[in-house]
């Protein structure tokens, strides 16, 4: 197995932006570090569910066969606009939290877990990455030391992400730069939501 070149595409795949990168930065600036950490743990936790149903040959299911995928496409396109139009109606409220807002730490670990579970596309990222790094007949250690380095990699850098934004917390939770940030996340959610629906009814 080439270890560095397997964790050096699931850095750069966790790194492109997306709907885990802006729920983790939302949740680090509405409710704080350890909401945010909670988040990229969520994040982490469908990482793995992705890469053991890769090993077990779900995900191969799922990624080839249309009805399976069209239906988590839909679903997880629904989610996405659920966090956008929740993201666009907190923005609407100024400097108030709106009730509810700071949700506990379990709802943001949900969040992360969703978004990630329901995303098609860690679906068929998994299936096209793990045979290339496992060797021809694996055993079940090949497979759980790549499945523990894709969490590890992706736990590392969204909580890296929650510390940095928590960090600067002071200054993006004022009014007026929490409401551009809810505007834009809820945007960016709702686009790719819009996206991700529009090809499933390809």
């Amino acid at each position: 197995m080439n270890t560095w070149a397997f964790i050096l595409v699931v850095a750069l795949g966790a790194m492109s932006p997306g709907p885990d990168f802006a729920v983790v930065v939302r949740h680090s600036v509405v409710s704080g570090r350890g909401h945010g950490m909670a988040t990229a743990a969520g994040i982490a936790a469908g990482v793995f569910v992705w890469a053991a149903a890769a090993a077990s040959g779900v995900a191969a299911l799922i990624a080839w066969a249309p009805g399976a995928l069209t239906a988590l496409k839909l679903v997880g396109a629904g989610y996405l606009l659920y966090l956008g139009v929740r993201s666009l109606r907190s923005g609407g409220q100024a400097a108030a939290v709106e009730p509810g807002a700071r949700k506990s730490k379990r709802a943001a670990f949900r969040d992360g877990l969703l978004c990630n579970v329901l995303n098609p596309k860690a679906a068929v990222f998994f299936v096209a990455l793990l045979p290339q790094f496992l060797p021809a007949e694996p055993g079940i250690a090949d497979t759980v030391v790549l499945s523990g380095l894709a969490v590890a990699v992706t736990i590392v850098w969204f909580t890296s992400v929650a510390a940095l934004v928590s960090a600067l917390r002071r200054l993006l939770d004022r009014a007026p730069v929490r409401r551009a940030i809810d505007r834009v996340t809820g945007v960016v959610l709702i686009g790719l939501g819009v996206r991700l629906a529009v090809t499933s009814a390809r």
